[in-house]
């Protein structure tokens, strides 16, 4: 008979697409299939029309609700058929939902994307809301991909940082000594603000690799008015979101300038805001023997790869496909791991990450077909 398989799926703040993964946790971790769905204009549209206050926001969010959930539900079917996996052999689907609201400090936060409407377009049972019970322990909520950073590449000998930019960007300390209890935080923007500025002024989704960005130089005063928000020297556990990042913090910023800056030197800029943040995070930490790995799909962007090295030095910095997991899947494969540990009693939260009171087991369980 062959291992339980789990399902991962993972939208995150940039809503560029759905990356979903077919995983084995036993005997080991053994990925076995992938799947990107693009998230299609429409619905990305309409999902950032709900980041901020406006009007009729309940009829729109119960109609992304479920649009979403379609295409969530399309995402897992297309993994199954185009890998030809047997429905029967998977047990369960973790699906993290889209954030539309992430609010800590007012202890709440929203994910969406309805698993009851998952889990009936699929037949599969679907655990979904992973946030809400470490926010009701008295924790973040986030980040929570941590603790399956630990399980997975925790190693004896080496302290590692896991770095994952994604929307947002956010760090995961695993020193190699065994008592040290993992930590974890959002540093602040990843991609987030890089992608608003070019698609304001270019009309482009993203920077690929970071090309404008290199055309560009930094503005001192500018970046030095951003690294100066409060948000980047709060002690952790701290988490943020779209509700702090976003275009029109870019747009107060540059209010604040004597003269109206070159459109690129404001992408090079907000490049910089990101490797620096992550940097500073990083070397406050003042660990030796280190080794970092960057994962999400800020890890492609060239220039800030290299930015990054630069900063970083003399540690090393690669990726996670060095152990063996793509950067593209190592959060959907976080969802699949968190379903896998509720199903078992398990918890999946790090309280020394989220600040929760405790561990607790995260999510809530809709069952499939075969769970009646």
């Amino acid at each position: 008979m062959n291992a339980p398989i789990f399902i991962g799926l993972m939208s995150g703040t940039s809503l560029d697409s759905i990356d979903a993964v077919a995983v084995r946790f036993e005997p080991t971790f053994e990925l076995i299939a992938s799947h990107n769905e693009p998230i299609p204009a429409a619905i990305h549209a309409a999902t950032l029309a709900l980041f901020n206050p406006a009007d009729n926001e309940i009829e729109r969010l119960g109609r992304l609700d479920l649009a979403l959930a379609e295409l969530f539900a399309t995402a897992v079917n297309q993994l199954i058929h185009r890998h030809q996996l047997e429905r029967a052999d998977i047990v369960a689907i973790g699906s993290h939902g889209q954030t539309i609201r992430h609010r800590p400090e007012a202890h709440f936060t929203l994910q969406i994307g309805d698993p009851n409407r998952i889990a009936e377009l699929t037949g599969i049972t679907t655990v979904a809301d992973f946030r809400r019970r470490d926010m009701a322990a008295g924790g973040q909520g986030a980040p929570l991909v941590p603790a399956f950073h630990s399980a997975l590449f925790r190693h004896p000998k080496h302290n590692r940082i896991l770095v994952n930019i994604g929307g947002m960007a956010n760090l995961t300390i695993l020193e190699a000594a065994a008592h040290k209890p993992v930590l974890g935080y959002d540093t602040g923007p990843g991609n987030v603000l890089m992608d608003s500025w070019i698609k304001q002024q270019q009309q482009k989704n993203y920077d690929r690799e970071g090309q404008w960005a290199a055309t560009g130089e930094v503005i001192p005063p500018l970046l030095q008015a951003m690294l100066a928000l409060p948000y980047f020297s709060e002690a952790a556990p701290k988490s943020t979101g779209r509700e702090q990042f976003n275009h029109a913090w870019i747009e107060q910023s540059l209010k604040a300038l004597e003269t109206q800056p070159k459109p690129e030197d404001v992408q090079a800029t907000l490049l910089e805001l990101t490797a620096r943040s992550i940097t500073d995070a990083i070397l406050n930490h003042h660990l030796d023997d280190l080794q970092i790995f960057l994962c999400g799909g800020g890890s492609y962007n060239q220039t800030l790869k290299k930015r990054l090295t630069e900063l970083l030095k003399p540690h090393s910095l690669t990726t996670t496909s060095d152990l063996n997991l793509a950067p593209d899947w190592v959060e959907a494969a976080a969802f699949a791991w968190l379903a896998y540990r509720t199903l078992n009693h398990q918890s999946g939260n790090e309280p020394g990450v989220t600040g929760a009171a405790g561990y607790r087991p995260l999510g809530a369980i809709y069952w499939g077909n075969s769970g009646v």
